[in-house]
């Protein structure tokens, strides 16, 4: 009896530990290729200067120290005068955002809505293969009185399996992102949510402010580890969102006392072996706040 209770409890732990393992370091999903330093970013419609010509405002940037603007798709005017302006400016395109995904969700019990969300990220992943681009930002859906977390699971799963031959074909990754959706709320359940893809071509777009309401961004990094393909950095203050509201807790300035802890992220980043793209969401502004930003990012993130 005594053997067989040991037996049993000793397979009990090897298999917790065996999940354990397995979500700290998938074997589908590894992170694009890196090497050297981060690269910082910023979202096309945090540039201000909107006087200025758009090739002037890239070159700003490109001068402010930024290697990349991040685009939203759908949306995007133009495509080949943006590009040339990107292109002559010397950046890059860090990656592009599908931002219908909240107005269209991936979860939505309507079908027709859940075709409109899987159309326009197909759009979203055309557009990065067009700007040279590795992935793309994806909500996967939301959860609320509505729609349920189990049928949220399942139809985000089945919705985002289907575009995984477009991925491929394109040559485009789909990074789904931590955000305030009430849904995958612990960094296991999203590791196990991306593994159970069995998929190189689905990942996770990883963004520290977002998190930092609920937990530590350190310990999402540690065991997301590989699946992480981008990062979004932006501030989050919990006293200030205990006191004022919750989203009023990103009413801080990157860096600032009272903020995210960034050396233990920063730590988390080089121990997964992280070099890859930072992207900076804030509010926006003109040339002296996008210096300061930039500045910011250096410091948080050690890039000088």
């Amino acid at each position: 009896m005594s053997d067989s209770i040991d037996r049993r409890s000793f397979l009990k732990t090897a298999g917790i530990a065996a999940a354990v393992v397995s979500a700290i370091q998938s074997p589908h999903v590894l992170a694009d290729e890196k090497g050297g330093k981060m690269k910082k970013a910023v979202g096309m419609g945090m540039v201000g200067e909107k006087a200025l010509p758009l090739g002037d405002r890239m070159k700003m940037l490109r001068e402010l120290g930024f290697d990349g603007v991040e685009l939203v798709s759908p949306g995007i005017k133009d495509r080949e005068a943006l590009k040339k302006a990107i292109d002559d400016a010397k950046l890059e395109v860090s990656e592009i955002l599908s931002g219908s995904d909240w107005a269209t969700p991936i979860t939505s019990a309507k079908e027709e809505t859940r075709a409109t969300c899987l159309k326009n990220l197909k759009l979203a992943m055309e557009d990065a293969k067009f700007f040279g681009t590795t992935s793309v930002l994806f909500v996967p859906g939301v959860c609320n009185k509505q729609i349920p977390y189990d049928e949220a699971y399942k139809r985000a799963h089945e919705g985002i399996k289907q575009m995984i031959p477009v991925a491929q074909e394109l040559g485009v990754k789909i990074a789904v992102e931590n955000v305030w959706n009430d849904f995958l709320l612990s960094p296991l359940e999203m590791a196990r949510f991306i593994d159970e893809f069995e998929s190189p071509w689905i990942g996770a777009h990883f963004d520290c402010g977002n998190v930092a309401a609920i937990g530590y961004p350190e310990q999402w990094i540690r065991i997301l580890g590989k699946r992480i393909l981008k990062l979004h950095i932006k501030e989050f203050n919990k006293k200030v969102a205990a006191d004022t509201g919750k989203g009023k807790g990103f009413n801080w300035k990157l860096g600032d006392e009272g903020g995210i802890d960034w050396p233990s992220i920063v730590k988390a980043l080089n121990d997964i072996g992280y070099s890859g793209w930072a992207t900076a969401e804030f509010g926006g502004g003109d040339r002296a706040v996008l210096t300061d930003v930039a500045a910011r990012m250096d410091k948080v993130l050690q890039l000088k």
